[in-house]
């Protein structure tokens, strides 16, 4: 069975693989974009190569001890591969009904220059931005003088409770957490990519002195709870974006150059929060076994949870905003799961959530229909927003915010579902981005319209 398995993996890859160099434009580690870093981070890495450990039961993993039911083993490979296909299936008829071409405008996009916004207004473009930026800075100063420990100052004075400092560092903070969550964690690193390309592209020492400060303040915000995802992920946002600017060309020598120092930095962290280092190497265990098997287990446990021993969630996963308008209590099945599988973790305080694979989530709250629409759903979001940015000017500020989804869409795609269809955080954050450059290209069009209705009045 498993030389049958494995051919079925195979041929879906292969498919995978053409089909989302169609929709993406292009797969080359070089040249990386938003549909690419889907494919390879979401899928490939933290979904597929898991399903076909699982499917012929090679993966002695913890996780999937909670899930005695085989069955579910072979249905969950089978929904995988469907995304794997449908989903940049979906992407790409979509823009043929648009007549979008991926590789033409990708390419075009890549190799064309940044340009600045504003000439004559950059000046009160830099007084509004510092003014967001500055808020940003408090934001972080704010969060970290709310916190009764700070994990990572903790850990350097040598405390061995890091698991339990991490949860109350996120579920026991003190201080406001709209501030914290809007300006500090979710601000402050997209102002930081932006004033890097301002810095970069100006020379000037305003913008250079603001962009180390944001930068600064991101790495605090990314490294205090001593989560290892989300500094990772911003390092790799400065990375992508020093590519998109030309400031970094990429090669086969510097990508693993990259990966050897990325992989060092990880080891170190597991490390020095006590991990075993004989499990480094493990593919089950470890850092390995976190990319290839702790993403995609929680969708197994998904499909064992829901509609046997926990009734499904219809629609409660949906931003809480949304629920309170319908009298809906608001219940992410990512802890559900959790409290379900893990009771003694959630009730020392140590335990998360169980994330998953999108379609986990979707499946808790409406089973198998819901996988089948939101493996549909996903793929014209994709299309939507990758075909958005392409066309939008390639500025700092637009491509900051590029850069952000970029990172950030394929990191929810392995987290749930219901924040691609409502997204407060997201939407809340490209009003104060966006806000910035509108407010002055308003002001001028304003000042444009009176100054030449004047004119023809005269």
């Amino acid at each position: 069975m498993f030389l049958t398995y494995a051919m079925i993996w195979l041929i879906v890859l292969g498919i995978s693989i053409t089909l989302f160099k169609k929709a993406g434009g292009s797969l080359s580690i070089l040249r990386p974009n938003l549909l690419s870093l889907v494919f390879y981070y979401s899928l490939f890495v933290s979904s597929f190569i898991g399903s076909l450990l699982i499917v012929t039961k090679t993966d002695q993993f913890y996780m999937m001890h909670k899930v005695p039911n085989d069955e579910y083993r072979l249905i969950g490979f089978i929904l995988v591969c469907l995304v794997m296909i449908f989903l940049p299936l979906t992407v790409f008829l979509l823009q043929k009904l648009v007549g979008f071409n991926a590789a033409k405008e990708f390419n075009h996009y890549f190799d064309k220059p940044v340009v600045l916004p504003f000439t004559k207004e950059k000046t009160e473009f830099y007084v509004l931005f510092a003014g967001l930026s500055t808020i940003c800075l408090l934001a972080v100063a704010y969060t970290m003088l709310k916190l009764n420990a700070i994990p990572l100052l903790e850990l350097i004075k040598g405390s061995s409770n890091a698991g339990q400092l991490r949860i109350e560092a996120s579920r026991g903070f003190q201080g406001n957490v709209l501030i914290r969550n809007i300006f500090a964690i979710a601000l402050t690193p997209i102002l930081s990519i932006i004033a890097f390309i301002f810095a970069h592209k100006t020379r000037e020492l305003k913008w250079i002195v603001l962009a180390v400060l944001l930068i600064g303040a991101s790495f605090v915000i990314t490294t205090y709870d001593l989560s290892k995802s989300p500094v990772f992920f911003y390092m790799l946002s400065m990375i992508l974006t020093a590519i998109y600017i030309g400031f970094v060309r990429l090669s086969y020598k510097r990508i693993l150059l990259i990966g050897i120092v990325g992989f060092a930095l990880l080891f170190g962290m597991y490390a020095a929060l006590g991990a075993n280092p004989s499990s480094f190497l493990s593919y089950n265990s470890g850092p390995i076994g976190r990319m290839f098997l702790s993403q995609i287990a929680p969708f197994y446990m998904h499909l064992q949870l829901f509609g046997n021993g926990f009734p499904f969630l219809e629609g409660s996963s949906f931003p809480g905003i949304i629920n309170q308008m319908f009298d809906q209590v608001h219940a992410r099945s990512g802890r559900v799961a959790m409290g379900y599988f893990y009771p003694e973790k959630v009730e020392a305080g140590t335990a998360g959530v169980l994330n998953t694979l999108f379609i986990g989530e979707a499946y808790a709250n409406y089973s198998y229909p819901g996988v089948i629409m939101s493996i549909l759903y996903m793929g014209m979001f994709l299309a939507v927003i990758y075909m958005i940015f392409l066309r939008l000017p390639k500025n700092p500020v637009f491509l900051g915010m590029f850069i952000y989804f970029t990172i950030n869409i394929p990191r929810s795609v392995v987290g749930g579902f219901f924040d691609f269809i409502f997204n407060p955080l997201w939407i809340m954050i490209s009003v104060f981005v966006f806000s910035v450059y509108f407010v002055i290209k308003v002001r001028i069009g304003v000042m444009d319209f009176l100054k030449n209705g004047k004119g023809a009045g005269q």
